[in-house]
């Protein structure tokens, strides 16, 4: 249902049950699922692909062009997943020729004020709270907790059910299933809480406390330490995960609260 003070593009595929409220603004080349309810004042410009059961609330900007010198007006998109809530005047930027998209999963919150800017991919489950900013190229996993304030710097990895806490600028690389937080931003446990919230058990707990144990609490080098880990503990898929999280990272992960950054 569109307000008549809407202006919907006659390009734009909106499903017949979305409801749009009245100032707002949907472009050529845009896609809308079924269930979605786009609040007053919110701006989605071309390229953007919303998908079903979404909640976009006022002031938010969605596909606005990137924020890079380097893009020259090529066809990009903007994808966000099914039953995901975008809160006040959030922006996000549709891609460039490098990734070609910014993907947004499915069943996330960001809130107020957060931006993602272009050619990030977020994964499902995740939380941003207010004024959580990515720069560009960043992947994040699935069920990641940014609290309010992180700044997370370009082209940086965070792995699947990681918590950092609030205010932290994140530089390095961010292993999956830890907490993070200090200046400079180190490892400060495994995200236990979190992990049970999810249905990990007391034996997979621990036997991930056990990796980061070897990683960032026995004076290893990162070499020494995986080395350590693939030869000492059993194949899982969450050691694996952890393996080849470091293997991958071009930026290098983030320290131990103790070791030198």
């Amino acid at each position: 249902m569109n307000q008549p003070l809407a202006y919907v593009h006659p390009g734009a595929k909106i499903a017949k049950n979305v409801v749009v409220e009245p100032f707002t603004t949907i472009s050529n080349n845009v896609e809308i699922g079924e269930g979605t309810w786009v609040g007053s004042n919110v701006t989605i410009m071309e390229g953007a692909r919303i998908g079903k059961n979404c909640f976009i609330y006022p002031g938010s900007v969605i596909s606005g062009n990137p924020q890079d010198l380097k893009f020259e007006g090529e066809d990009s998109i903007c994808e966000i997943g099914d039953n995901t809530t975008i809160r006040e005047c959030v922006t996000i930027n549709r891609g460039t020729n490098d990734r070609g998209s910014t993907r947004i999963g499915k069943n996330c919150l960001i809130m107020a004020y957060s931006h993602i800017a272009h050619d990030c991919f977020v994964g499902d489950y995740c939380i941003f709270s207010n004024n959580s900013t990515l720069a560009g190229h960043i992947t994040v996993g699935d069920y990641v907790i940014l609290s309010g304030f992180v700044a997370v710097h370009q082209f940086c990895q965070i792995g699947s059910h990681s918590f950092i806490a609030g205010g932290s600028l994140v530089r390095k690389d961010v292993p999956p299933y830890v907490k993070a937080a200090r200046e400079p931003l180190s490892y400060v446990g495994i995200n236990s809480v979190g992990l049970r919230r999810r249905g990990f058990d007391s034996k997979k707990v621990h036997e991930i406390q056990n990796i980061y144990r070897i990683l960032y609490q026995k004076k290893h080098n990162n070499t020494q330490a995986m080395g350590i880990i693939q030869a000492e503990l059993n194949a899982t898929p969450e050691r694996d995960e952890i393996i080849q999280f470091i293997d991958n990272s071009q930026r290098g992960i983030m320290k131990g609260y103790f070791q030198k950054n």
